[in-house]
């Protein structure tokens, strides 16, 4: 009986790709003289342990946080891609966009539904055409192609971009909910900080049930931006140096999570 794929999540680099699974991550990057490096590691955050479904999303955002400090110890050369001058100037833009944007005139609902925009237009533009771009094709070419069994597309079904959808729908509505129910600027926050948690919590849920049931009209809907956004901006096509540094993770990180999966099964 064939076993079924490990689980993996990804993360495109400005001069590589980090993949991890379960319990390990690997990460390779392209040094500027053109050598290949690689490092790996376990997890010391591990949302495959929550099963809260009120926590597990928050649990993925920290699992992935907390992988960065352990890649730069193991892997100096690594460049995250915060670190890009214009993808930080794009979320610092974003933020004041949106800041100004809570005393405006707008309806709530409104305030809320370009606020959400805004919170990824801005990166999208940042990063297309950029090797970031290139890296994430690679990631999901090497990680589709593993999953699938065969040759597969720069577009990955399972892409965070995908939670976009159902993040809007979450966020938007959350958000209205709180500005209601608190009566001081500071309630107001206070509520929006109790409503993104579970917003992202709900949203998670939703990802969940759209990954069991891609066909549901419902579904693909809700798919659609993030597929959209993934295709046009997120991604490029990789060169074959980049698909290398891909493989290496991959191949990397299934070296370990292997002989972890079939102890967990056993």
């Amino acid at each position: 009986m064939t076993a079924e794929p490990v689980r993996l999540g990804g993360m495109a680099l400005a001069n590589g790709v980090l993949v991890h699974g379960p319990r390990h991550w690997a990460c390779a990057v392209r040094t500027g003289d053109g050598q290949l490096r690689l490092a790996s590691g376990e997890k010391t955050v591990r949302s495959v342990d929550v099963r809260s479904p009120l926590l597990r999303g928050p649990a993925r955002i920290a699992e992935v946080f907390a992988l960065f400090p352990p890649v730069r110890r193991a892997l100096p050369q690594v460049e995250l891609p915060f670190q890009q001058a214009r993808v930080l100037a794009a979320m610092l833009g974003t933020a004041l966009v949106v800041r100004s944007l809570r005393a405006s005139r707008l309806s709530p609902a409104a305030q809320e539904v370009v606020a959400a925009l805004l919170a990824t237009g801005p990166a999208a533009l940042a990063l297309r055409g950029t090797a970031i771009a290139a890296y994430h094709g690679a990631e999901h070419i090497s990680i589709g192609s593993y999953e699938h069994g065969e040759a597969r597309p720069r577009e990955h079904e399972r892409c965070g971009s995908h939670m976009l959808g159902p993040l809007l729908v979450t966020t938007v509505a959350g958000n209205v909910l709180a500005g209601r129910l608190g009566s001081t600027p500071r309630a107001r926050a206070l509520a929006r900080a109790g409503v993104g948690v579970a917003s992202l919590a709900a949203a998670t849920e939703v990802f969940g049930w759209m990954l069991r049931h891609p066909d549901h009209p419902l579904s693909r809907a809700l798919a659609r931006p993030g597929h959209e956004l993934q295709a046009r901006f997120l991604t490029a096509e990789p060169t074959p140096a980049q698909l290398e540094v891909a493989q290496a993770a991959l191949a990397e990180c299934l070296r370990l999570e292997l002989p972890a999966a079939g102890a967990a099964a056993a």
